[in-house]
């Protein structure tokens, strides 16, 4: 009798358990699928044609698009992959690689220290380092951008590398293959696809960034016109558009978000298949 109590107990414990489990879980996804719900609902009248083919209106005037600010993110994203993914890797290399040495537990603590630092802090050094010898620019938008990146990488890369076993690295060297051959041709071929995805994950991280773009590069509604100039910015028209008394501005703005969802989800997807594959 005691027995079969015990373990009605222990089952209803259990049931419990799994209903707050999956409490929780609905918990945290209502935020997510309210949000994702709304900005499709109100971004879908936005998408036609001219959306992706014209540029941004001026102020009062009715249709346009957001084709500039899609240039503009690509080559501000793409500009701060350039600084940002090469920085990272090789601190990740190592970090993973020369773990003995004194310097990677000082390397390492620093990155988790800028992992921390609020992106508006970054944009602030970006406008203090480029933008007041430059002037706004993309250029300052995309090293803000990477100064988030690195940390990304270097984590994601650091723990990559630890994922492929010691014997390999070990079997290589006994074979006379030096330390950097090894990690270049056996450790990092070995973790290329959570390399990868964590490349794609450091991206999806900054795509919808506005802040630190708003600090070091500012406003600007027309095409690409130099490195040393602004571009436009999805997360930006989403910033100032959806505060415009123009309802063709606050529309785009809606667009513009559901643009930028769609690439953060397209990015997670091919990271969570890549890891997978992994």
């Amino acid at each position: 009798m005691n027995y079969h109590k015990f373990r009605f107990i222990k089952v209803i414990k259990d049931r419990f358990m799994q209903f707050l489990v999956y409490l929780a879980l609905i918990l945290a996804l209502i935020p997510l699928l309210s949000i994702i719900y709304e900005v499709f609902v109100r971004g879908v009248s936005a998408i036609n044609v001219d959306f992706f083919i014209k540029p941004t209106p001026t102020v009062g005037e009715v249709g346009g698009g957001v084709a500039n600010a899609i240039q503009g993110t690509l080559i501000t994203i793409g500009l701060a992959s350039l600084i940002g993914v090469p920085v990272g890797l090789m601190s990740g290399i190592f970090l993973s690689e020369y773990s003995e040495s004194k310097l990677s537990m000082i390397i390492r603590f620093l990155h988790d220290v800028l992992n921390g630092v609020p992106s508006i802090v970054i944009g602030v050094f970006a406008y203090t380092l480029i933008t007041r010898s430059i002037g706004f620019s993309v250029t300052a938008a995309a090293f803000a951008l990477a100064v988030i990146m690195i940390p990304i990488m270097t984590r994601t890369t650091e723990e990559a590398l630890k994922l492929v076993p010691m014997s390999i690295r070990e079997a290589a060297i006994a074979l006379g293959i030096p330390r950097w051959k090894v990690t270049i041709y056996i450790a990092l071929s070995s973790a290329r696809k959570a390399i990868i995805t964590g490349i794609l994950l450091s991206i999806a991280r900054i795509a919808g960034e506005s802040a630190p773009v708003l600090v070091s590069m500012g406003f600007w509604r027309w095409w690409f016109a130099g490195l040393n100039r602004p571009v436009a910015n999805l997360a930006l028209n989403v910033f100032i558009f959806a505060m415009s008394p123009f309802q063709n501005w606050v529309t785009l703005a809606w667009g513009s978000a559901l643009i930028l969802i769609i690439m953060v989800l397209i990015i997670s997807v091919l990271a969570r298949t890549m890891l997978t594959r992994g």
